[in-house]
């Protein structure tokens, strides 16, 4: 599934404009360090909204980060994101509740 459609369908707020990745999995952590070991194309679920965040992301080029509780990273952050090509989203809800939609949209 494309992350404009997983997006859509989970009900998330796009935080900017970046490529449409198909996402090929989930991962859940707030644990920079752990973000670094993930595989590409995964979707990376965190409250963590720092610079840091993005620059592991980077490096294992996720399908996009989503930001629960109604996170939202500085505009600095936003612009890092942009120019790496890692889209942001951001959820309201807490991060359990965004686990279950994706799970029922099949994203695992």
């Amino acid at each position: 599934m494309k992350v404009s459609e997983m997006a859509a369908k989970a009900g998330l707020k796009t935080l900017n404009a970046c490529g449409d990745k198909e996402i090929r999995g989930i991962y859940i952590s707030d644990m920079v360090s752990d973000i670094i070991g993930i595989g590409e194309g995964n979707l990376l679920v965190t409250l963590q909204t720092h610079k840091n965040v993005i620059a592991a992301a980077n490096l294992v080029d996720v399908a996009a980060i989503v930001f629960t509780r109604g996170k939202t990273p500085a505009e600095d952050v936003v612009a890092l994101a942009t120019k790496a090509g890692i889209g942001l989203l951001g959820f309201d809800g807490d991060t359990w509740t965004l686990a279950k939609k994706l799970y029922e949209l099949g994203i695992r």
